[in-house]
């Protein structure tokens, strides 16, 4: 039996169907990966340890980070694989992932400290010789 290529899904097409169909199918995203995790959802069949409300909050957008962030198992990142269906587009994976907006978010963390830092500097050196002319 030959083994059938994986289907693609452009980001966009997915989440207007994942909008157009709610607590009926859910799909999730992690890594570029479209995993169909509706039988979460169904009662009878089992349950996700974090409440169906965690996945339903990742429906439509790209979960990986959410699903790092909780530091899944790795029994529990070998049960993902039972759930692929498919990848997103290549063409659709290069803005998400690419270095502009890595960089705009990465000093956008600093912008602040920075200017506080400056602030207090001045502040300092205006109390400082405050004290000294009085």
């Amino acid at each position: 039996m030959a083994t059938a290529e994986a289907k693609r899904y452009h980001l966009s097409d997915w989440r207007r169907w994942q909008s157009a169909t709610p607590l009926k199918e859910l799909w999730l995203v992690i890594h570029g990966r479209v995993y169909d995790v509706t039988r979460f959802l169904n009662d009878g069949w089992g349950e996700h340890p974090g409440g169906e409300e965690v996945l339903l909050e990742q429906a439509g957008v790209d979960a990986s980070e959410s699903f790092e962030d909780v530091g899944h198992s790795s029994d529990a990142r070998e049960m993902l694989k039972q759930y692929y269906i498919g990848d997103i587009h290549p063409s659709d994976l290069k803005p998400e992932n690419g270095s502009k907006v890595r960089s705009h978010r990465c000093w956008s963390y600093w912008i602040l400290p920075i200017i506080g830092a400056v602030l207090l500097g001045f502040l300092y050196r205006y109390y400082t010789s405050e004290s000294k002319s009085s």
